[in-house]
């Protein structure tokens, strides 16, 4: 799922992506991932992506949120709660911060070809 996640960001222009493992403090959430957009259409085009690769997978979505204003949009899919942030929205609220007790999850990300 987190792989699935991390390439539909990276593939909309998805930057800055950090993934938490929230399960000791959160029992009903695996992982936590971040993702940063530059801009409120780029922060709307990622989540999109990110929620049609989800359930193109066969994962449910339980929640979302946000959408509406693409500042700070929350995709809920059960054990993976993703969140994509505007560059500013991502400083402000500083979610590395308030989980920095909860060990980093190494994302995969598909080789890109050389362009060139």
């Amino acid at each position: 799922m987190l792989d699935v996640a991390a390439a539909a960001a990276d593939a909309k222009g998805g930057v800055d992506l950090v993934a938490l493992d929230v399960s000791g403090p959160l029992p009903l959430v695996d992982i936590f991932l971040l993702v940063t957009g530059r801009s409120e259409r780029n922060v709307a085009a990622i989540a999109d992506e990110i929620e049609d690769k989800l359930l193109e997978a066969g994962h449910k979505r339980l929640r979302r949120e946000g959408r509406e204003e693409s500042r700070w949009v929350l995709l809920d899919f059960g054990d993976l709660v993703v969140h994509v942030f505007h560059e500013q929205e991502r400083v402000y609220y500083g979610l590395e911060r308030l989980w920095k007790d909860c060990p980093a999850v190494p994302i995969e990300l598909p080789a890109r070809a050389a362009n060139g």
